[in-house]
């Protein structure tokens, strides 16, 4: 018993990486994910091979028969006889052992796409995600209905096969190369040429049931007879029908590779089965089937397990071999890396300058981001991997591995924290290098900055102290050589931080040990040696000048004067002139009030200005008549470049604006009073017009809502309104002309009224096009009242409805609002997956641009179609039957006599003869002819 148990998951010496390799390398998950998505195998817009197609059929049909003939049924035709959903959930049932929803016994489509979902529904829940639906198998889709069932035999028949770690499709594959490995002229490596010839089904076979053939007297030249023979056996012998065609395998370049595999899953299932069915079996039962197949069996049950044995031993070794190889290599990268990088880091060193510390910088940053961490990853990789390889020499009974010289977890380690030992401090080190190098670099350019810049101050200063005319100088220039000298001596003091700071910043750098030192000593020295006579020079200069300066006081005084007073008023000038000419532009009436009162405040200041400007002028002809009095030339005012001569042009100048500037005032107060009338007459109208507009939108509003009386009735108010919107126009047409005036003048606002013309007119447009539409609307409810027969009460009924949902009054509603109007109107729309699909399907009819919104034409619309009084088969079938006094069929005489010639003659020609009990010639079926009118029919 132990040895048929053992033969179920034998395997034929070939490891399990070589399995995975020669299969792709797929896991049992991934095998898994890839055939459980059908829809990827069967795309809705490709073109199936009619080749692999046909194989696909008759497998299919073949693969469904296995299991339907265990309840007594079968189909012939794979496409049709799964349509109604009947044998497709007894086929479920079946295969899975469980029992499913009741079928619905209609014959209705309806009925038929009800089973198919119950179908459909428990394929889903048993993991599997589809892309078909119910009404592609209803419809007979070919194939849509062979990837519904490849998805079912991957399913039930394939994803269950587990060999070792492998499954499903690997699985399968797996199990055949294990049972066919020892026959020549086999090599299974897919599902499609590798069983062409024949020869790996009859491998197969012969491998479980060695007497059904002989396989030695077999040959690779004739796969047709080789295929005829294993289908024929397993048909036979083995229960498993011939589902596919010999000829079709041999003359198609690739068979198809999903029928091949459904048909040798039937094999691993057929013996698969036997091997269970034994572990359970009675022991007699057992040792009978056992004794009968030992001598068959043994000696290759022996083979395989002393084969297997030395593959896991080969395997284990291999394994154990690379990882030492590995760490080897991995352990010599490292320290290799390990004694590059530490006597850098010990080099305490640079080139002294600001660039090259910055590059080692940025060298020693690299290595600590994208150096470092790769290798520390390899430093933790290797302890792991030495640590795992000498637990898998442990448990599998070998020695311990060690390392070669110098290459121990411990001299890895040693190493490293040489490595981290070396890189302390050296980051710190750096960053205070280059904070000196910094430094040093700021200071000279510091240096050299000042000492340009003071270097140029100075240049000429010298010179210029030690001149000696200034007795010679006029009074202007000499009061001005006082004047600048004053200035002079406050930026000497001035620049006595410079020359501190020049002398500072040189004692540091001697400090800092700067290499060019002697250079920076050379020129601090001159520079203090040149400051020290200019402070020399410069008293000797003041003393000068206090002896000349005596003479010009008087006349200095004036000047100084005269200088404070010219600029204050020259700018009050130049600021009058500005206001004077400045262009206004305003709107209101408010705006020129203002303007004229500020040019009022202005004129009453004329009379001080008038008395500033004399003072000025007397102080220039005070100045002049003292260098008169002392035979001096008068010399420029040094202290502004204002001229008298410009004062009095520009007092001239505003003089003559004032008065150009009241007229230009006076001219824009008229206009202003002029487009203030204009506002308040646009104003007063629009007031009127806009409420009136107001007042129609809201009585429309309420007539589109609330219809009172007949729909007659309504037509009229609506026409009534119509009317009255009509006979408005002029008014409207007013308003228009008053803003035609308003924007000739150019105003843009308008503070008397709410309303803009612009609103004015878009309401009155709304209002016309909604009047016309609801008149348009009126009219059609009252037609569908005519000809649908409709009642005006359900035409109330169905406006009140929609009213009471449409919160927002868009007239139109959303999906959820829809669906509960229609149950309030009594549709019957149940809260689960069918009744969602009952109303997806009204959706489609009341919204077929699929806006997402529901108007009230629609609803109207559609409420009318469902209530009219129509006709149906059931009507037209009781009329025939009047027609024929009661009887199943009638006569053409009958139908001559009670109906238009011409009419009675086209249902003659299209009624079939009555085949009913009653054997009468000349009768006609009219209960099938109604059907068809209809487009009913039995099915």
């Amino acid at each position: 018993m132990s040895a048929y148990h053992y033969e179920s998951n034998e395997h034929n010496g070939i490891s399990l990486k070589q399995q995975r390799a020669g299969s792709g390398g797929y896991s049992q998950q991934n095998s898994v994910d890839e055939y459980m998505v059908p829809e990827e195998e069967w795309e809705r817009e490709a073109v199936l091979d009619p080749a692999w197609e046909r194989q696909q059929k008759k497998t299919f049909t073949a693969w469904c028969n296995s299991h339907l003939r265990k309840v007594g049924t079968s189909i012939e035709n794979i496409e049709e006889d799964f349509q109604n959903g009947l044998k497709l959930m007894l086929l479920l049932e079946v295969i899975s052992n469980e029992q499913l929803p009741k079928p619905d016994r209609g014959r209705m489509r309806f009925h038929k796409i009800a089973n198919v979902n119950k179908a459909l529904d428990f394929i889903a829940s048993k993991g599997v995600k589809l892309m078909v639906g119910a009404e592609e198998i209803v419809d007979g889709n070919l194939k849509m209905t062979l990837g519904m069932i490849w998805t079912i035999i991957l399913r039930f028949a394939i994803q269950d096969i587990s060999v070792e770690e492998m499954s499903a499709k690997e699985g399968l594959l797996l199990w055949c190369q294990r049972k066919t490995s020892p026959y020549k002229n086999v090599n299974v490596q897919n599902f499609h040429t590798s069983f062409k010839d024949g020869l790996a089904f009859c491998a197969l076979i012969h491998r479980h049931r060695p007497d059904l053939l002989d396989y030695n007297k077999l040959t690779k030249d004739d796969p047709l007879t080789n295929l005829n023979l294993a289908f024929d056996i397993a048909e036979k012998h083995l229960d498993i029908p011939k589902m596919l065609d010999a000829e079709d395998m041999v003359d198609t370049i690739r068979p198809d590779e999903k029928s091949v595999m459904t048909y040798v899953s039937a094999y691993y299932h057929a013996f698969a089965g036997v091997y269970k069915v034994l572990i359970k079996a009675d022991e007699k039962v057992v040792m009978t089937y056992v004794s009968s197949y030992y001598h068959a069996f043994s000696t290759t049950q022996k083979a395989e397990q002393a084969a297997s044995r030395i593959c896991k031993v080969l395997s284990i070794n291999q394994e154990n071999e690379q990882m030492m190889v590995e760490y080897e290599g991995l352990a010599s990268d490292l320290l290799e890396w390990i004694k590059e990088k530490r006597p850098w880091l010990e080099n305490r060193a640079t080139d002294n300058t600001l660039d090259g510390t910055q590059a080692k910088l940025g060298d020693f940053r690299d290595y600590c981001r994208s150096q470092k961490p790769p290798k520390l990853s390899q430093k933790a990789k290797l302890e792991t991997d030495f640590n795992t390889l000498q637990t898998r020499l442990r448990l599998s009974n070998r020695p311990a591995f060690t390392p070669t010289e110098g290459k121990l977890i411990a001299d890895i380690v040693e190493a490293w924290k040489g490595l981290e030992l070396a890189e302390k401090g050296f980051e710190d080190w750096l960053l205070r290098e280059l904070r000196r190098l910094e430094r040093l670099d700021h200071l000279v350019k510091k240096f050299q900055h000042k000492c340009d810049i003071h270097e140029e101050w100075s240049n000429g200063k010298i010179d210029l102290l030690q001149s000696t005319d200034l007795k010679q100088c006029s009074l202007n220039d000499l009061r001005a050589l006082s004047r600048r000298h004053l200035a002079f001596e406050s930026d000497l003091a001035a620049h006595q931080d410079r020359v501190e700071q020049i002398a500072a910043i040189a004692q540091e750098l001697n400090v800092l040990g700067y290499e060019q030192i002697t250079n920076v000593n050379q020129r601090c020295q001159k520079l203090c040696n040149e400051w020290d006579e200019l402070g020399d020079l410069t008293q000797k200069r003041r003393l000068a000048l206090t002896e000349a300066e005596k003479i010009v006081e008087l006349i200095d005084s004036l000047f100084l004067e005269y200088a404070k007073k010219a600029a204050p008023y020259l700018n009050w000038l130049d600021g009058a002139r500005e206001d004077l000419i400045d262009m206004f532009f305003i709107h209101t009436l408010d705006e020129i009030c203002g303007l004229i009162e500020a040019h009022n405040q202005f004129k009453a200041t004329l009379g001080e200005a008038d008395a500033e400007y004399k003072n000025i002028i007397r102080l220039v002809e005070d100045a002049q008549q003292k260098c008169r009095d002392n035979n001096l030339d008068l010399s420029p005012n040094p202290y502004t470049n204002i001229q008298p001569d410009e004062i009095t042009s520009k007092w001239n100048e505003v003089q003559t604006l004032v008065p150009q500037r009241d007229q230009d005032l006076q001219s824009e107060y008229a206009k202003q009073q002029q487009n203030e009338r204009f506002r308040i007459q646009f104003a007063q109208k629009a007031n009127v017009v806009g409420p009136w507009i107001e007042r129609q939108h809201e009585q429309l509003q309420q007539l589109t809502f609330q219809v009172v009386g007949t729909l007659e009735q309504h037509q009229k108010k609506l026409e009534t309104m119509e009317l009255n919107v009509t006979q408005y126009r002029p008014h409207i047409d007013e308003l228009e002309k008053y803003n035609q005036q308003i924007q000739e003048c150019m105003i843009f606002e308008n503070r008397h009224t709410p309303y803009t013309m612009e609103v004015v007119r878009v309401a009155w447009e709304q209002l016309h096009t909604q009047l016309t539409r609801q008149i348009a609307e009126i009219k059609n409810q009252i037609y569908t009242l005519e000809k649908k027969g409709i009642s005006e009460e359900q035409m109330n009924e169905f406006r009140a409805a929609f009213a009471h949902f449409d919160k927002s009054r868009s007239r139109r509603l959303d999906p959820k609002e829809f669906r509960s109007c229609l149950i309030a109107c009594g549709y019957n729309i149940r809260e689960d997956r069918q009744g969602d699909a009952d109303f997806q399907r009204i959706m489609a009819n009341v919204d077929p641009t699929h806006t997402g919104f529901v108007t009230f034409e629609s609803f109207l619309d559609f409420m009318t179609r469902e209530c009219s009084e129509e006709d149906s088969v059931d009507q037209l079938t009781l009329a025939f039957k009047t027609l024929s006094a009661d009887k199943p069929y009638i006569t053409a005489e009958e139908l001559k006599r009670e109906l238009p010639a011409n009419q009675a003659e086209w249902c003659i020609q299209r009624m079939k003869p009555y085949t009913g009990v009653e054997d009468v010639p000349g009768a006609y079926d009219y209960k099938t002819f109604s059907s068809a009118l209809y487009g009913e029919s039995d099915l």
